[in-house]
């Protein structure tokens, strides 16, 4: 059922298992007790609509270099499900996401890279993705080359021991804000409560277990939850946000014994690798296989990567290449200003100008960041390119220049007529770095709680490795004589890196370690110390490797129901076994044992008046 909290005259919800976040982890997780014999409450802080002030909770501020804004995490149903944007099926207008597995590398300790290594191997997780694939509607679990190639879709043919060929699937982003939304509405054993903002955690006197998180909404408006298990599942920055936070009884924060919440943040860096000129144009009609497009009716896509050998040898970070067909770079230039200008007057979507629209040159002049005579001469440079490419995307529903977000380009013939190279663009692994992190900030929000700052930077023995990845596959490519690949590098020898950078793949700050010196969540992603406490998402992976993390995001939360489930199993039969005795008491999170909930006083939940004086400001500083 849905239920606006702020409609609601309550001061107490109680439930079995409360999950704070309706994004991709907590919608997933919630499904899994669809039918259970457990009460489900799952709190979202926006609503089905974006909603600018809500939104203007996430609000922060970044230390260091450049990255997307603190406040690209989506306060709405759905999460940032809601702001996927690729148009996977144009023609239907379609919008989704990337998908990749991890790579086994991914999972392994690597004596090159500090930090790294998770508490279990990828064929752990195997089983997951398998049902993750089913969840979030793709194909089979196929993510090798044989498995999508056709005649002028095949592999690029180099040397496999050196370069291999990877594959991307892509899913609509309608699955989790719309398809499972309704789905869980209709559940009877699930709640859904939309502006319930968590700004609070109360533990019990031991300090070993939450029993309740408090909700607040615009206007004042509070109340308290009360479950017997807790998921936090608000993304890479609020789960962090929120652990820090709920310093009363533990001043550090919640699982923060070892200052190591909020630390190791990482994200998938992009960089632009230069430009691929095949030695035979011909190519250009031979890579369908690395162009986004529809096989057996699943939208697919390739790219190139280093093998696990080379990476091993060269103690390399995983790092891909994706390839886009260009024009001339005259050409390429002109339509990437043309775009600019465009997005800069009438926003991200519009590339047709709307003649009622009031925007001056005067304007034009001041909304730009970067210099806007070097774009206005861009497009008169190019402007017969512009001309044919404007024409094609509003006839043929082509992208203007193929990229991250469309394709379709292997679909039309002659392409050698109309490109002449391949950009290169690179998704980069970051190594985690404990100094990479979020802290709480003096300022607040809206609703009394502490903003957050990102301190982040871009290390130079990163982006060393980048450099010598680069360098690889160009030597390959023209090993195999393919063509030249022209690594394009800034002034001072590093990867071109976007400014901002930065995919919004927000991971680490809660990272997986079985020990909590090293990480904030155990295997099992309990929080150390706190019995019922788990964290759902990417802020628990200890690496990100190149790959997008959302269908880890998923597998990962099946895991994690399929933990709470068997958990409840435990209890239930130990309760048959031992009918007129007490439950026993458990000091530790130990497979088997109780949550320790017993260990609350009758009255524990009488002490969480909304109106009680210890928690009338919020969360504490």
């Amino acid at each position: 059922m849905l239920k606006d909290f702020r409609t609601l005259p309550v001061e107490y919800i109680d439930t079995d298992i409360c999950i704070v976040g309706a994004g991709p982890a907590g919608i997933s997780l919630a499904r899994e007790f669809i039918g259970h014999n457990r009460q489900v409450t799952l709190l979202e802080s926006g609503g089905v609509d974006a909603d600018p002030d809500i939104q203007m909770l996430a609000d922060g501020k970044n230390v260091g270099h450049a990255m997307p804004p603190i406040e690209v995490c989506k306060r709405q149903l759905g999460g940032n499900s809601n702001v996927w944007s690729i148009k996977i099926r144009p023609e239907q207008n379609q919008i989704g996401v990337r998908y990749v597995p991890y790579d086994e590398l991914d999972f392994e300790k690597r004596d090159w890279v500090p930090n790294s290594g998770w508490p279990f191997s990828r064929s752990h997780l195997l089983p997951y993705y398998d049902r993750a694939q089913q969840v979030c509607q793709l194909g089979a679990f196929a993510y090798e080359p044989e498995a999508w190639e056709s005649n002028g879709a095949t592999r690029l043919p180099v040397d496999a021991a050196t370069v291999e060929t990877g594959m991307f699937q892509f899913g609509a982003a309608k699955t989790f804000y719309a398809d499972y939304r309704a789905e869980l509405e209709a559940a009877q054993n699930i709640d859904i409560y939309t502006y319930a903002t968590v700004v609070d955690i109360k533990v019990n006197d031991a300090g070993k277990a939450v029993t309740a998180v408090k909700i607040a909404a615009p206007g004042g408006k509070e109340a308290w939850v009360r479950a017997k298990v807790f998921v936090l599942a608000g993304g890479g920055f609020q789960n962090a946000r929120l652990l820090l936070a709920a310093n009363r009884q533990h001043p550090a924060g919640l699982g923060n014994q070892y200052d190591v919440v909020g630390r190791y943040y990482h994200d998938h860096p992009q960089a632009v690798g230069g430009y691929f000129i095949p030695r035979n144009p011909q190519l250009l009609n031979r890579t369908a296989l690395y162009d986004l497009r529809q096989v057996h009716g699943v939208p697919v896509m390739g790219f190139l990567r280093l093998s696990r050998a080379v990476l091993e040898r060269e103690q390399l970070l995983n790092t891909n290449a994706i390839l886009f067909p260009r024009p001339s770079r005259r050409e390429a230039d002109a339509v990437s200003s043309f775009k600019y200008l465009l997005q800069q007057m009438f926003g991200s979507q519009a590339w047709v100008m709307d003649p009622k629209a009031k925007q001056g040159f005067s304007s034009l002049l001041r909304r730009f960041p970067e210099k806007p005579l070097t774009h206005l001469s861009n497009v008169a440079l190019g402007v017969d390119y512009v001309i044919k490419a404007a024409y094609l995307a509003k006839t043929q529903h082509q992208s203007m220049l193929p990229n991250l977000g469309r394709g379709g380009w292997s679909e039309f013939p002659e392409n050698q007529k109309r490109f002449r190279q391949f950009e290169v663009m690179h998704l980069l692994e970051q190594s985690p770095d404990p100094d990479n992190r979020i802290v709480l900030s003096r300022d607040r929000d809206a609703l009394g709680c502490q903003k957050l700052e990102l301190h982040w930077s871009w290390s130079r023995d990163d982006a060393a490795k980048v450099v010598r990845a680069q360098h690889l596959l160009a030597e390959e490519l023209k090993r195999s004589r393919l063509g030249t690949f022209h690594v394009d590098l800034d002034e001072d020898g590093l990867p071109q890196i976007g400014r901002p950078t930065g995919s919004a793949h927000l991971m680490g700050t809660t990272r997986m370690h079985d020990n909590p010196r090293h990480g904030v969540v155990d295997a099992n992603c309990c929080v150390h110390g706190l019995h019922n406490l788990f964290v759902a998402g990417s802020s628990t992976f200890p690496t990100g490797g190149y790959a997008n993390p959302t269908l880890t995001i998923v597998a990962m939360a099946l895991r994690l129901g399929d933990c709470i489930k068997q958990e409840f199993i435990k209890q239930e039969l130990a309760q048959e076994l031992a009918p007129n005795t007490s439950k026993p008491k458990s000091d530790s999170y130990i497979p088997g044992k109780t949550w320790g909930f017993d260990e609350l006083s009758p009255n524990a939940f009488d002490e969480l008046s909304p109106n009680a004086s210890e928690v009338e400001s919020g969360v504490s500083t």
